[in-house]
């Protein structure tokens, strides 16, 4: 009954009043959508630039997303409560947050999509950074396929000021790819994943955010293309 509620109250919130806010504050160019995969759990992994990101990507999106969420986000007044009503997950990050990766594997299992940002936090004028070891692992010991998604120029969004501005933002959705399983679970295998992750996003970006992955591209055969 829970998830049912989360479900009709994310769709009645972002098919109105969220959908306006963003239509109104930015004018967006999106690319790949057609690819994304209508059913089934899949990880959507972006880079992160403004808070405004989750909201866009949430409007942009044929489906629901459930999106983990650094823990301080849950704790602000009013907004908090939102958060909880869209059915987010709250992560406690740079440390092993074990409730929350038990909350997103059941989302997964559900054959929901998880959207996460892979860096953990914003990279507002350094470019792509190293990424927590969490959206790799997950996928990992998952197998679930992993979407890489692109945005940049919401780092030039701010409110109130950008009412009825409509900041050009694009969006890029790259193609599903599953990471390749390793004979054991090593710190090592999941800082691959988190790379290759890492990879996917970049070369959808151009190239003054890649950040340390600039003039990096992932290898044809570090993954298997395709969410099978």
């Amino acid at each position: 009954m829970r998830n049912l509620f989360h479900a009709v109250f994310y769709w009645v919130n972002i098919r109105s009043w969220a959908w306006l806010t963003v239509w109104l504050v930015t004018r967006r160019d999106i690319k790949g959508r057609e690819g994304i995969p209508r059913k089934g759990a899949l990880i959507l992994a972006s880079n992160h630039l403004n808070l405004a990101d989750p909201p866009i990507l949430t409007v942009v999106m044929p489906r629901r997303v459930v999106w983990m969420g650094k823990q301080e986000l849950f704790d602000i007044p009013v907004f908090g409560i939102l958060y909880h009503l869209f059915g987010c997950i709250p992560v406690r990050r740079f440390q092993a947050d074990l409730r929350a990766l038990r909350r997103s594997q059941d989302t997964l299992q559900r054959g929901l999509l998880l959207g996460m940002f892979p860096e953990g936090t914003r990279s507002v004028g350094q470019g792509l950074g190293r990424a927590e070891p969490g959206t790799a692992l997950l996928a990992i010991r998952t197998d679930t396929p992993v979407m890489p998604v692109a945005i940049w120029g919401t780092e030039d969004v701010r409110l109130p000021r950008d009412f009825f501005r409509r900041t050009p933002v694009h969006v890029v959705f790259g193609e599903p790819f599953r990471l390749p399983k390793p004979q054991r679970l090593t710190k090592e295998a999941v800082e691959e994943g988190a790379d290759l992750i890492m990879r996917r996003i970049a070369e959808l970006l151009p190239e003054r955010y890649r950040g340390v992955y600039a003039g990096r591209q992932p290898q044809a055969l570090e993954a298997k293309e395709g969410a099978r």
